[in-house]
């Protein structure tokens, strides 16, 4: 029987993609977006903090197709909590060249890793920004069980946050990455204490940053030139670790809809050099994603 369906409460994404002016590279990685429904199907957790309309594995391929992506990886949404069905169904579908980030709590089994392996999980992601979301020592632990699958740790973390969280995450025996630039206040800049951890974390070794949603933290509207200089920053910082992702379908926006060619024709600015282009976009996801 059909699950009852709720409407929305938030957006969804811009249906109509522009095709972007710049090309590009073959190989190229969007590495964080999130697939939702259909919701007939898939029921969202009673305790989730939005409800968005349907954006299904079939729409996002549709829109990479548009934007010229050749590979791209699933990260589990907040609603489904560790419930990760609609990704491991998308990956078991092999519609497309997809990797993906779960979420799960300390009850998961070895075996369902294992599983979670085999279809293309290659990490696990904990969202410290909201109250449903993980406990901070929960990432130690599933750091050791990971460890040996070679997948790597994927936080959300409040930018207020990352100078008293910097120590544990030094201490992981894992490859762990910063979603979304760490959100850090764009009114701090450069120099702000919170980016000035992050860029402290990327000289550790392990640490990696995805470029991606400037609508996030610009107070701009597109291109969103305020959140340049902090992205040239990380790339100068540590180009090796660095990866773009689109968050298509951009979940919980309080500024206008972004169209995902604009979002790609950000990179040539974002990163004016084709060879770190190149790794950023190609060379780095395939590293980190076992593409």
């Amino acid at each position: 029987m059909p699950n009852a369906i709720v409407a929305p409460t938030i957006p969804g994404p811009i249906a109509d993609t522009r095709k972007p002016k710049f090309v590009m590279p073959r190989g190229a990685c969007d590495c964080h977006a999130h697939l939702f429904g259909p919701q007939a199907k898939y029921s969202y957790a009673a305790n989730r903090r939005y409800t968005p309309p349907d954006a299904t594995a079939d729409d996002y391929i549709e829109m990479l197709r548009s934007i010229g992506v050749d590979r791209a990886v699933l990260v589990q949404p907040s609603v489904y909590m560790t419930d990760n069905t609609v990704i491991l169904d998308a990956l078991a579908e092999n519609k497309f060249p997809f990797r993906a980030v779960a979420v799960v709590n300390d009850e998961v089994s070895d075996a369902e890793l294992a599983r979670m392996h085999k279809l293309g999980v290659r990490g696990l992601r904990l969202n410290l920004r909201n109250s449903n979301g993980a406990p901070g020592d929960l990432a130690p632990r599933l750091a050791a069980r990971i460890a040996p699958m070679g997948w790597h740790l994927q936080f959300r973390i409040n930018a207020e946050d990352f100078t008293a969280i910097g120590p544990m995450l030094r201490t992981l025996p894992v490859d762990y990455i910063i979603d979304h630039m760490g959100q850090v206040p764009i009114a701090e800049g450069v120099n702000g204490v919170a980016f000035r951890a992050i860029l402290d974390l990327t000289q550790s070794g392990r640490c990696w940053v995805k470029l991606s949603a400037p609508m996030r933290m610009s107070a701009l509207d597109a291109p969103y030139r305020d959140v340049t200089p902090m992205v040239h920053a990380l790339v100068a910082a540590a180009p090796e670790r660095m990866v773009w992702a689109s968050d298509w379908p951009h979940t919980t926006l309080t500024c206008a809809m972004p169209n995902d060619g604009d979002l790609v024709d950000l990179l040539p600015e974002w990163i004016p050099d084709a060879v770190t282009r190149q790794k950023i976009l190609v060379d780095n996801p395939a590293r980190l994603y076992g593409f």
